[in-house]
This record gives C-alpha cells, sequence and structure tokens, in this order.
C-alpha cells in the first residue's frame, strides 16, 4: 500500500520564470522540497529544480512550470510525496493523515462520536471529517478541541465545549 503525505500547497507565482511560493505543510521542507524531489499533484507530479527562501517564504521551482502564466495557473495545487508507511514525523504531537484515518473519535467523558473519514487541509487550519452514524462532522483539528491523539489506543478524543458538534451524537 502506498502512503502519500501533504507537504504543501503551491501558491502565487513569484517573478516570471516560472518559480512559486510554496506554503509548507512538513517542518521538514528542506527535505520534502530537495533538488530532484518528485511531488505528487491531483493531475500528476512535478520535480523540484531549485528552492530557496525569499523574505522568510519558500520559492520553489519546478522542472513542470516554464513561466509566470503556468506558476499562476498552479496557484493551489496540492504537493504530496511517497513515505514509507512505518514512517512518523519526528514531534510526537505531528502525525500522518494514514495514521489518523479510521480511529474512533469520542468526547473527553466517553461518548463516542463517529470515525475519522479524512483531513480536509485547509489555509487558516486543518479539520477532521467524522463520519457520524446519521451525517458528517467538521471538527477544528487543533490542540485547543482535540487534546489527546491516540494512534495506539485507535482513538481521537474532542473538547466540544464550544458547541462544535451542535446536536447530540
Amino acid at each position: 500500500m502506498e502512503d502519500y503525505v501533504v507537504v504543501g500547497r503551491v501558491g502565487p507565482a513569484h517573478g516570471l520564470k516560472g518559480e512559486v511560493f510554496v506554503e509548507p505543510r512538513t517542518d521538514e521542507p528542506g527535505r520534502r522540497f530537495a533538488v530532484g524531489q518528485t511531488l505528487r499533484t491531483g493531475t500528476g507530479s512535478l520535480t523540484v529544480a531549485s528552492s530557496r527562501t525569499h523574505s522568510g517564504r519558500l520559492v520553489v521551482r519546478f522542472e513542470e512550470i516554464d513561466g509566470r502564466n503556468a506558476a499562476e495557473a498552479a496557484r493551489g495545487t496540492q504537493l504530496t510525496c511517497l513515505i514509507d508507511p512505518d514512517e512518523a514525523p519526528e514531534d510526537p504531537d505531528e502525525f500522518y493523515d494514514h495514521q489518523l484515518i479510521g480511529l474512533r473519535v469520542e468526547t473527553a467523558d466517553g461518548g463516542l462520536v463517529g470515525e475519522l473519514e479524512r483531513i480536509q487541509h485547509g489555509a487558516a487550519q486543518d479539520l477532521l471529517v467524522i463520519r457520524a452514524s446519521d451525517r458528517e462532522i467538521l471538527f477544528p483539528f487543533v490542540s485547543a478541541f482535540v487534546p489527546d491523539v491516540d494512534v495506539r489506543g485507535g482513538r481521537i478524543v474532542i473538547d466540544d465545549r464550544a458547541g462544535l458538534l451542535s446536536t447530540e451524537y
């Protein structure tokens, strides 16, 4: 089974030669955006030709993007890379999507909410997409509302103090 993780999203074009700003979604941008690294997109793949920082932002040139028009057309493209299924992030508070999919989601008092279907990556924050018995629930994946992620125990604990679940579960 192949596992892909989201490592970034293409932002606006930078200059005229096809460089783009990339919003990293990884704590290892030097590794994930190294020259020669091939990243998967929804329509194919992109190969890193060069990467650097400019004013604190990551700038990448991909072999397949030639010129400003192509760079602008790529804006918003999600970038993923293949990882070993047993690999885990170095930070114990970080997780790859595939490690969480299928985990039981419950409230702090043990009430079953449902099962994690996927993680929806957004510009401002990520959302847990939870499949409850009768509906799909979108829940913010931020530490204030998700106090415990127990991969080995097969569960994610959420704190609904803000009423984000809004209806009985």
